[in-house]
Order: structure tokens, then C-alpha cells, then sequence
């Protein structure tokens, strides 16, 4: 008897896997901050020179007026921009893209469409992520290298100027960049739903357990 306790005491008191590692936590809350910034200084430069025949409020805008919007944006920009860089090169060098994110197939993307609406998508296992985790969070990552990439040609349109012809010129990347920017609203809108959804998954993206 005394043998079994001590065999359950060990198990009760065996560490939490770690779902979400250090390395991981620093860097998206680091992206996350540097997203907010740029989307709420992003929408005071945009009611500066409105692509559409609205404006947003002033009460969800940074920066006050466009130079005040400009110098948050671009801090911002530089902060995502390096630690974007970092995660997609640790991301790729340890292999936690292609282990997370692969494979990605429609047959798996619509079945775990269909669990997900009928609200029967299983949350189980945080290490693992289902197809539509996959595909969005492999999305996100191409949508972050596209804003960023229509954003320098916005910025630098002479310097940069074979990226802003790629783009088919600047008001056409400006174009691209507030579609760019309205998916990664999107994105946060969805991911933060799942987060009320699925607390756990926010735990351990705090404490990595």
C-alpha cells in the first residue's frame, strides 16, 4: 500500500508538459503588442487620406493627428519587423513550423470546419493543432510578410520602387495593405474567441504549461 502511494504521489506531482516554450511566449506577445500599435496608428494615417468613404474613430486611433500616427507606426513597425524576422528564423530552424503547421489538407481543413460550427471541434490535446489552426495560423504568417512588404513600398515608394511596381504601384499597395490589415483583424478577432472558448489555451500561452 505504502509502495502505491508513493507511486500516485509521484504521478500527482509529475511537472505539466509544456505546451507553449519560452521562446514562443516572449515572441507573440511581443507580435501581439507590436499588431495593436500598428493597427489602431494605422487607422489615424488612414482617416488622414481615406481609401473608402469612411473614417474610424478617434477614440480607437493612436497618435492624435498623422506625425504623432507615423512616429507610433513606424516604432511599431520596426518591433514587429525584428521580432517577426526572429520567430519565422527559430520557428524554421527548430522546426516547429513544419511540425505545428504540416500538413495542410482541404479534406482536413473542411472536416474540422464542420466540427468547429457544429461546435464539436475537440480542444483535448494543446500541442496539437487541427487543420483550420493550421491553416489560419499559417495564413497570418503570409499575411504579416505581405503588410509588411506593402508597407515599406507605402514608405519608401522610391527607394523601394521594383517592390512597389510589384505591388502594381502605390495606391494599389495601399489597397493591399488595408486588406492585409482588416485579415489580421480578423485573425484577432477569432483568436482571441477561441481563447474565451478554450481558456486553457491562453494559460499556457502565459505559462507555457
Amino acid at each position: 500500500m505504502s509502495s502505491l502511494a508513493a507511486t500516485e504521489d509521484h504521478v500527482t506531482r509529475e511537472p505539466a508538459k509544456v505546451i507553449q516554450p519560452a521562446w514562443v511566449r516572449v515572441m507573440h506577445w511581443i507580435n501581439a503588442l507590436a499588431m495593436i500599435l500598428m493597427i489602431m496608428s494605422g487607422w489615424q494615417i488612414y482617416n488622414a487620406s481615406p481609401l473608402f468613404g469612411f473614417t474610424f474613430s478617434r477614440s480607437i486611433t493612436l497618435g492624435g493627428w498623422l506625425a504623432g500616427a507615423l512616429l507610433w507606426h513606424f516604432a511599431a513597425m520596426w518591433l514587429l519587423m525584428i521580432n517577426g524576422f526572429a520567430y519565422l528564423i527559430v520557428g524554421l530552424a527548430t522546426g516547429r513550423f513544419r511540425k505545428k503547421l504540416l500538413p495542410i489538407t482541404p479534406n482536413g481543413v473542411l472536416a474540422d470546419l464542420k466540427a468547429a460550427l457544429a461546435l464539436k471541434l475537440a480542444h483535448d490535446d494543446l500541442s496539437t493543432y487541427n487543420y483550420v489552426q493550421r491553416l489560419l495560423y499559417a495564413g497570418i504568417i503570409v499575411v504579416g510578410v505581405v503588410i509588411v512588404l506593402s508597407g515599406l513600398s507605402i514608405w519608401k515608394p522610391v527607394q523601394f520602387h521594383y517592390l512597389t511596381a510589384l505591388f502594381g504601384g502605390y495606391d494599389v499597395a495601399r489597397y493591399v495593405h488595408f486588406v492585409c490589415m482588416s485579415l489580421i483583424c480578423l485573425f484577432l478577432i477569432v483568436h482571441v474567441a477561441l481563447a474565451i472558448l478554450v481558456p486553457k489555451s491562453l494559460r499556457a500561452m502565459i505559462i507555457g504549461r
